[in-house]
Formats: structure tokens, C-alpha cells, sequence
């Protein structure tokens, strides 16, 4: 069985979100989802999440694509949670090409190309203006 493991704060949920886990599915049998908590996320972003880490994680394991899901409580636990879960692939956006390309003796790295012009910043900032 191969396991594919990806990354996220899939905050405001929308279909960028699913086109990316979708297709993450599709290169193995398994996929399990780490959910960045809400630390990490304020670490990453300097904001809190729109939903909760609960929240978030309740919405990604709904979807029939995904496995299994966990908090992701720091981006230098990466190559830990792919032993955790015998990871054999290691799914990320695009946007983060080349920032884990050191983890390729422990399985393959694929960054996958972003559904174009959508992005849950943008449409924060959409929602905020309105």
C-alpha cells in the first residue's frame, strides 16, 4: 500500500483545497493529512485561522479523498511524521517548490501545481472588504 502524506491549514475551504488533495489521492492507495495547528499557523502566517484547528480538521477528514488526519504542530517535524505514517510520497503546492527537496531520501517529493487565481488569502481579503 502506497501512502501519500500532504500538508496544510486548509483554512476557508474551497476548491483549490480539494482539487490539490484530490490529486495528492491519486498517486497512491492512502493519503493522510497534516493539519497545521493553529500555533503553527500564527507562526506561519502571523495570523490566527479563520476556523479552529478542530474545525478544519473535521472538514479535511470528511472528504472521501482523505485517510487520515493529524496536527501538524511545527514545519521541522516533517521527515518525523513521514516515518510516523510510512510515507512514501510527500505532497506540497507549488508555492512551496524546492523548501523540501531535502527530504527526498526518505520518500519522494512532489509539489503539485495550485488550482490558478483562487486562494484562501484573497479570499479572506475579498471577504473583508465586503
Amino acid at each position: 500500500m502506497k501512502t501519500i502524506i500532504t500538508f496544510g491549514t486548509f483554512d476557508v475551504f474551497h476548491v483549490g483545497h480539494l482539487n490539490i488533495l484530490r490529486r495528492a489521492k491519486m498517486l497512491g492507495d492512502r493519503l493522510v493529512v497534516g493539519i497545521s495547528s493553529d500555533a503553527l499557523n500564527m507562526k506561519k502566517k502571523a495570523r490566527l485561522p479563520v476556523y479552529l484547528q478542530n474545525e478544519r480538521m473535521e472538514i479535511i477528514e470528511a472528504l472521501r479523498c482523505v485517510d487520515e488526519v493529524f496536527v501538524e504542530e511545527s514545519l521541522e517535524l516533517k521527515a518525523d511524521y513521514i516515518r510516523q505514517f510510512n510515507a512514501q510520497t510527500l505532497v506540497m503546492g507549488d508555492d512551496w517548490r524546492g523548501k523540501f527537496d531535502h527530504l527526498a531520501p526518505l520518500c519522494e517529493v512532489v509539489y503539485l501545481t495550485r488550482t490558478p487565481t483562487i486562494s484562501t488569502t484573497s479570499i479572506i481579503e475579498t471577504i473583508k472588504i465586503r
